[in-house]
């Protein structure tokens, strides 16, 4: 049973929820209690909240009669820590239950998850199908992948040794492993920049040693979670978004994620809708949608098909990463209330 206690003002209200195990997450609020929709947007490995501002900020702009709520993982930014086993995405599935229970126990919900957040979507999806369709109305995956993570791109490091090595280096020493992390965070600096605009000089070994240190998050946490992607397959719950709007989102030049995942996805899913962005890098590229055809023929259902005509007709172009996000919801809201 989870429980919950806030603190409120204008602009939001900060909850706790206590997961089933007894962990404090930091939840974020925003709309009516009473809203119509509530949307819940869920965060990447090593990033917080504060990922989703711009994103949180158009929807509450464009859809005052909605609900934002938005989380930090468990040890990630304002959460409490937990023991490094628990840090899994099986666990993040259930804990994705818990704050759904705490703070959005009755109503439609839109599910939207980037990265390591695409994964706990997923997995809370295949722990919880039930609830497809009744309690959650539409799903937006943002550069993210249902398997195969250490099969393409940088996510191949995930099957280098060296992973091993470090992980056992920060189970002995924490806390030093922590200050050669901050040290970094300086040197790997342009580095993060460049990949986040999707540069492809970048080497991804660099890229993917600049993307760990280059954050906020606890050493534990970033070390422990990499166990749990190497082998992630929820390629099961895909078929069960068939059921409800679904988006998927991508960035041409993503070097974390590479396209290939989202055109994966999106063809397990039927009446998906595929949205790349020409030349984004992930989580920071720039420019403007650009849909390509599905990724394999299938019917559109009529309503979609209309939204689907209506995005294209949208010069979204200069909008970057959370114009692009804020679109995808445009469609999964649209859907649901048609």
């Amino acid at each position: 049973m989870s429980n919950i206690s806030t603190s409120a003002h204008s602009a939001q209200r900060r909850v706790s929820v206590s997961t089933g195990d007894g962990v404090e997450l930091a939840v974020r609020e925003y709309g009516r209690r009473d809203a119509d929709l509530t949307i819940v947007l869920v965060h990447g490995h090593c990033l917080r909240t504060a990922s989703w501002a711009a994103v949180r900020a158009a929807l509450l702009r464009n859809y005052p009669g909605a609900r934002v709520v938005c989380y930090d993982h468990r040890g990630h930014g304002d959460s409490a820590t937990a023991s490094r086993q628990t840090y899994n995405l099986e666990q993040l599935g259930h804990d994705l239950h818990d704050v759904l229970d705490a703070v959005a126990p009755t109503g439609p919900v839109v599910l939207v998850g980037h990265s390591m957040g695409g994964m706990t979507v997923l997995t809370y999806v295949s722990r919880y199908r039930h609830e497809i369709g009744t309690r959650i109305v539409g799903v937006g995956l943002v550069a993210t992948a249902a398997s195969g993570l250490a099969d393409a791109g940088v996510g191949r490091v995930l099957r280098n040794p060296f992973i091993s090595v470090f992980q056992s280096a920060v189970r002995r020493a924490p806390r030093l492993m922590q200050h050669v992390k901050v040290l970094s965070c300086k040197v790997f600096a342009p580095v993060v920049r460049a990949a986040e605009f999707g540069d492809r000089k970048v080497s991804p070994q660099v890229l993917a040693l600049a993307q760990a240190m280059h954050n906020a998050t606890s050493i534990v946490t970033m070390a422990s979670f990499l166990s749990a992607f190497k082998d992630f397959d929820r390629t099961d719950a895909l078929a069960l978004l068939s059921t409800i709007p679904t988006l998927v989102l991508c960035g041409s030049a993503d070097l974390m994620t590479p396209p290939s995942h989202s055109v994966d996805m999106a063809a397990a899913v039927d009446y998906a809708d595929f949205v790349m962005i020409d030349g984004g890098g992930g989580a920071g590229g720039r420019g403007g949608p650009h849909p390509p055809p599905p990724p394999r023929p299938r019917a559109q259902h009529p309503a979609r098909a209309r939204l689907v005509g209506s995005i294209r007709a949208i010069e979204y172009f200069g909008c970057g990463f959370a114009g692009l996000v804020d679109l995808t919801l445009r469609l999964l809201i649209a859907s649901h209330h048609r």
